[in-house]
């Protein structure tokens, strides 16, 4: 199987550094695919599921933040603010960063605010996505 090098840098840590087959990462229109051989591209990414795929056939899903996806030369370099494996996930933390959020929108502020209030948000969605897998109720 082909695959390519992969680094996924948080703010505080070298999160992930291998081989890759696939990679899904969250993107604004949508989930961007990457596979070996890729096209040389930058990728704005959003808070939400990044999943790979390694030579074994084996996913592995993140929860990441906000950053960006640098692809070239059949290398992968992904910078977000967080990273963090399901697992590791508070979930009480989570629904209380979610429940802060929603109460922040509710109030009036500037746009500046509400941009990061949406961004603090789909965060704490995608942490609870993950903590909960197969229980919808969120």
């Amino acid at each position: 199987m082909n695959t390519f090098g992969l680094e996924v840098y948080a703010s505080n840590k070298l999160f992930f550094s291998g081989r890759a087959a696939e990679l899904i990462l969250p993107s604004a229109d949508g989930e961007r695919g990457i596979l070996a051989h890729h096209e040389d591209m930058f990728v704005a990414l959003v808070p939400g599921s990044m999943r790979k795929k390694d030579a074994d056939g084996n996913w592995e899903e993140v929860i990441i933040s906000n950053g960006f996806a640098e692809i070239v030369n059949n290398r992968v370099k992904v910078f977000v603010l967080t990273a963090e494996r399901p697992d590791e996930i508070d979930k009480n933390r989570a629904r209380e960063a979610k429940e802060r959020a929603q109460e922040q929108l509710r109030q009036k502020q500037s746009i500046q605010e509400y941009h990061i209030n949406q961004m603090a948000l789909a965060r704490a969605m995608a942490r609870l996505r993950a903590g909960n897998k197969g229980n919808h109720n969120i």
